[in-house]
């Protein structure tokens, strides 16, 4: 699809019109607030990123329009308080762009992604009621293996990084040792905090060598339930349950479902 800026304005206006009209007469769409759409903004967004991953383009515009919805939704909410509305929302949002992109809206230059967001951070800081320390940003509800890679990659831009991406190994090595130790004791407060260390070590390795730690996750989640369905198919086809084989029978089918590619 190419529709001109015109017709994406309109089908944009639309949107917003169907909106009005829905808040007006649909009981349901009339009871909601901010706080009881929340939840359901949150497995939105599960739901998107489930088809970026799946690169499933059906699904990514299915999904992107049910996450259009609750913005605007928002937005409409913001309007009959008298807070902001809709166009507050897109100036704000095309003020910020400008103002953090000085080397195509100004005279700054940035020549490489890195540069771009080195300076993405420090103008963030700078900002009037803006993010008052390197950290401040990264929001507390974030999934831990999001949060810990948003984290590295903040300190990253305010020059707190390893000299040689290498290096991080030993760090990795470090905190597995560690980890050992404190299995050997089966101290149960202490091999938390150390699994913590070593996880944490891991996605800042993932950082340095331009690995999405939670693309790569999910990637191996979606891979062992391909294999394990196919496990249990294959059981159930040869009148086994899974109770009853032993380790090497299921390992077998295990193996199986590695040679057909899955």
């Amino acid at each position: 699809m190419n529709s001109t800026k015109a017709e994406k304005m309109e089908a944009f206006g639309r949107l917003l019109d169907i909106l009005d009209e829905l808040r007006v007469k649909c009981p349901w769409d009339r009871k909601q607030t901010n706080e009881s759409l929340r939840t359901n903004t949150i497995e939105e967004t599960y739901e998107l990123c489930d088809a970026l991953m799946r690169q499933d383009n059906g699904d990514i515009k299915k999904e992107l329009g049910d996450l259009l919805l609750h913005i605007v939704f928002y937005a409409k909410i913001g309007e009959e308080k008298g807070a902001f509305d809709i166009k507050d929302v897109c100036d704000a949002l095309c003020d910020k762009l400008i103002y953090r992109h000085p080397h195509v809206f100004g005279t700054a230059e940035a020549e490489t992604a890195g540069k771009v967001e080195q300076n993405w951070e420090q103008l963030k800081l700078k900002e009037k009621g803006g993010n008052k320390t390197v950290l401040a940003g990264v929001p507390a509800s974030l999934p831990s293996v999001v949060k810990a890679h948003r984290i590295q990659d903040k300190v990253r831009n305010a020059g707190f990084d390893w000299e040689e991406r290498a290096q991080v190994w030993d760090k990795v090595k470090e905190e597995f040792d560690e980890l050992k130790v404190e299995i050997d004791r089966m101290d149960a407060d202490k091999m938390e905090a150390e699994f913590g260390d070593l996880f944490f070590s891991l996605i800042n390795a993932a950082r340095l060598y331009k690995i999405n730690p939670d693309n790569a996750l999910e990637r191996t989640n979606q891979k062992f339930i391909r294999r394990f369905n196919y496990l249990e198919e294959h059981a159930k086809q040869k009148g086994m349950d899974l109770k009853d084989m032993t380790l090497a029978e299921m390992d077998s089918l295990w193996e199986e479902a590695k040679a057909a590619g899955l």
